[in-house]
């Protein structure tokens, strides 16, 4: 039982300040009570604390609806991820596959290039000898002047040779560097 004291604060604790009684007391309060005003009061207190109630049940609710929303939204976004590392180490291996082939294809060219520049080397050294050659076999058939000839072909004949030893030196030299140089993706 609740005393007449306390009954009249918590009724000027509602009229002043908007307090009420909350929870299960008010079970226990209301099958008590026969105060008129206090019962009034009690009943009050109840209606308010069912709507706080409701509330509280819908804003719970609200709260599990967004957890659940979010917890769906962290796992897609954690497979999102996942995704977005797989296609990011599949363009890695394909930007090194790549970079790969374009080596192997530069290496082909240059290779190719230096192939042709060897063949046009040499058939100007063969072509430019040859024809040294016959015009001093030439000039020995018909008894000419073979002195200016002669020392003409020895001296193009050393040219030649130097200018030969000289380009198979530089492309040797060529494919020793690229044999030895690595590409820039293998240094990381």
């Amino acid at each position: 039982m609740v005393s007449d004291n306390t009954k009249k604060y918590l009724i000027k604790l509602y009229d002043e300040h908007n307090i009420l009684l909350e929870g299960n007391i008010l079970k226990v309060i209301i099958k008590e009570e026969e105060d008129l005003d206090f019962k009034k009061y009690i009943e009050t207190c109840i209606k308010v604390d069912k709507e706080k109630r409701v509330k509280r049940l819908e804003i719970t609710k609200q709260v599990q609806k967004q957890n659940t929303e979010l917890s769906l939204a962290k796992v897609e976004i954690e497979r999102i991820n996942q995704e977005l590392v797989l296609s990011l180490d599949e363009a890695k291996k394909a930007k090194d596959v790549a970079e790969s082939d374009l080596t192997i294809l530069q290496q082909k060219t240059q290779f190719e290039l230096i192939s042709i520049i060897v063949k046009i080397a040499l058939a100007v050294i063969i072509s430019v000898a040859f024809i040294t050659t016959l015009m001093y076999i030439i000039a020995i058939i018909f008894n000419r002047e073979t002195q200016i000839v002669g020392s003409t072909w020895s001296n193009l004949f050393g040219i030649l040779l130097t200018n030969s030893f000289s380009i198979i030196g530089t492309i040797m030299g060529f494919k020793h560097i690229n044999k030895n140089e690595k590409p820039k993706s293998d240094e990381k």
